[in-house]
């Protein structure tokens, strides 16, 4: 079973702006403003624009080849493959990566308050549309905020316990629980791999790295990996 964690390093490359880092989406922002249960309370239109414009800005840009190379792994590997990314774009699925759990939602959803279901959603969530579900304005992003539980624990859980490889790519290694799996990987005797711009928080878990651009090191390593399998 091989287990790749996705985080924004991976798609900054695509033109998305990260949330950290001197250009950051928190630079404009205070988290505690436009990400968490109560900023939408306290503030439903700031948080609703926020979001709003990051889904409008996944039209302007394009999956790369470190998305390309993923979707190229798991046709490779089927069942034997799971992809776990704390991103919230689309760019694996148009990459055509299909074997995908967005353990921190997704910006092409929404979700309601009301009766808790969720729905692909491609536009705009400040005009308060009518959930398709209940007819209720109580639509918000179906993305987890600070302070919410993530999406797909459970199955992230089984796959870790049956993990041979573990990749981490573009991902600080500072945001928990995501933080913690590539210690549970290596503790189960998983190969573990660091595919990164640059070290992340959590080196010592790896056994192996490669720092760069993930539009580099990423097909690099998937190049490798399957030729390793061929052989």
């Amino acid at each position: 079973m091989v287990v790749v964690l996705t985080g924004a390093g991976i798609s900054a490359e695509s033109g998305l702006a990260t949330f950290r880092g001197p250009d950051g989406l928190w630079e404009g922002h205070r988290p505690e403003d436009v990400a968490t249960p109560e900023a939408f309370l306290s503030a439903p239109e700031l948080v609703q624009r926020f979001y709003d414009d990051r889904r409008a800005a996944l039209a302007t840009v394009e999956p790369n080849a470190a998305h390309r190379a993923l979707a190229r792994l798991e046709h490779a590997l089927g069942d034997a493959f799971l992809l776990v990314t704390q991103n919230i774009d689309d760019l694996h699925e148009r990459a055509g990566s299909r074997r995908v759990l967005h353990m921190h939602g997704r910006l092409k959803a929404a979700r309601c308050t009301e009766c808790g279901e969720s729905t692909h959603w491609d536009g705009t969530l400040v005009d308060e549309p009518p959930c398709p579900f209940c007819s209720q304005r109580a639509l918000r992003p179906d993305v987890v905020w600070f302070g919410e539980i993530p999406y797909g624990l459970s199955e992230i859980d089984v796959a870790l316990r049956r993990v041979r490889v573990f990749v981490s790519i573009g991902t600080s290694g500072n945001v928990y629980p995501a933080a913690g799996f590539a210690s549970f990987a290596r503790a189960v005797g998983a190969r573990t791999v660091e595919l990164n711009l640059e070290p992340s928080l959590g080196i010592d878990d790896f056994v192996e790295h490669q720092h760069g651009p993930a539009t580099q090191v990423v097909p690099a390593w998937v190049d490798g990996f399957l030729a390793e399998r061929e052989a």
